[in-house]
């Protein structure tokens, strides 16, 4: 109940539908996931939302590069020197040129590729065990007039000023290093007037924290929204941002491209078609969001315990094994009543005795500090200190008072497991 029954907004992944999604954008999406489970489960009301970029240079340079693609599928001469390259948008221009699509417009080419992208980002994140309670569409920050809304109130309060034919937000009011360009001089609206208008947006509908998972390229932009929260009369405190460091794929010891618009990259789909979706989000929360990571796709493999999540999960299925096995030597634990702890004393039952009273206390802190990987760290440790027990101390043939006890510290592992993994996004195997 440490959350109070806040109302928090969990933003993650939001990125731009410009091609599919790579494992740097998987990251993003299994801290965003796993932050938001853990917050429900300490008493936050928590929703989740994607923001789509679905307006801009970045989706125009989209829709021309399909385009081209077309053209040339067409028999007619396409310029080749166009943003984005992958083979994703030759598959686009297939769908296009199969339906004798007839058009010359840029427009209709955007959004067709916003559109079957975006389809395409969402399937496989329903497939990677993501989804999403909101798609907030940037675009209609614009056509309800919500960004004329936020500038204007901004003005009202005295923190706009027109200069040199532009409009500024002084952010520098509130511990921003300078005032900020929110309407260039051609009349064109910076990213910051679309961001302030969404989080406004956000904060309207009635969520008094916003959490938002970023890539770590965007650290020097937190202090300019910060200030748009602070001058919109919020506490700058409202925003919290969870930063993500980068994902470097290695295969065979060489590392692997993810460059979207040079389209020579691994897709987050080949990933989990080759190593399954319990290992790349297990994976992908071994260490710190804000630090780097080395994938390893030969160990994420591995059936085998050097393998981090399959020594957890095969922790796991040891359990269900034993407690199937008693069962069969008539030992089935139904209740806990009249069970003898006192029995427990052996130095790997005080151990795991130990290691499963934290769980509580590691998931509070895992939502207070917003770490989600610390409890990939302590499932291990769980696993590790269940194996040790497993491998040393006998449980069916013992004395049945002192088996009885066992068996029960091995159930209270198991559901520790079971929360845990949950809690992750991570299956528990009954059998391995």
């Amino acid at each position: 109940d440490a959350g109070g029954g806040e109302r928090v907004l969990v933003e993650f992944v939001s990125a731009n539908p410009t091609g599919p999604l790579h494992v740097g954008h998987a990251r993003n999406a299994v801290v965003g996931s796993v932050l938001a489970n853990i917050l429900r489960v300490c008493g936050y009301d928590v929703k989740t939302e994607y923001y789509i970029n679905d307006v801009g240079n970045q989706v125009e340079a989209l829709g021309e590069s399909l385009r081209q693609r077309y053209l040339e599928l067409s028999g007619k001469p396409g310029d080749s020197d166009v943003e984005y390259k992958g083979e994703y948008l030759t598959e686009l221009a297939r769908e296009l040129s199969e339906g004798n699509v007839v058009t010359s417009g840029t427009g209709f080419f955007r959004d067709y590729a916003v559109r079957r992208i975006r389809e395409d980002i969402e399937q496989v994140l329903n497939a990677f065990g993501v989804s999403f309670d909101n798609w907030f569409s940037e675009k209609s920050l614009h056509s309800s007039g919500n960004i004329e809304k936020a500038i204007d109130s901004l003005r009202q309060k005295g923190y706009i000023e027109d200069r040199d034919g532009a409009v500024w937000f002084k952010s520098g009011q509130f511990g921003d290093e300078k005032d900020r360009v929110i309407i260039k001089s051609d009349g064109s609206l910076t990213y910051l007037a679309a961001d302030i208008a969404y989080h406004y947006d956000k904060l309207g509908r009635g969520f008094k924290r916003l959490i938002n998972v970023w890539g770590a390229d965007h650290h020097g932009y937190i202090p300019r929204l910060r200030a748009s929260i602070e001058a919109l009369g919020f506490s700058p405190d409202a925003l919290d941002i969870v930063l993500i460091q980068l994902v470097k794929l290695r295969r065979e010891g060489k590392p692997v491209s993810m460059s979207t618009r040079a389209g020579d990259f691994v897709t987050l789909r080949e990933v989990i078609d080759e190593v399954g979706k319990d290992s790349v989000r297990f994976f992908l929360l071994m260490r710190r969001s804000d630090a780097q990571l080395d994938f390893d796709l030969e160990l994420a493999k591995k059936q085998s315990m050097e393998n981090p999540v399959y020594y957890v999960q095969y922790a796991h299925a040891r359990i269900c094994n034993l407690l199937s096995f008693a069962v069969e030597k008539g030992l089935e634990l139904k209740d806990t009543g009249g069970v003898k702890c006192e029995l427990l004393e052996e130095d790997e039952e005080i151990a795991l005795i130990k290691v499963l009273s934290f769980f509580p206390s590691v998931v509070e802190g895992s939502a207070g500090n917003l770490e989600p990987h610390r409890l990939t760290g302590y499932l291990q440790r769980v696993a590790s200190c269940f194996h040790n027990f497993y491998d040393r101390v006998r449980v069916v043939g013992e004395q049945e008072d002192k088996a009885r006890s066992r068996l029960m510290l091995a159930r209270a592992a198991q559901i520790t497991l079971q929360n845990g993994l949950r809690l992750l996004g991570v299956s528990a195997p009954e059998k391995m």
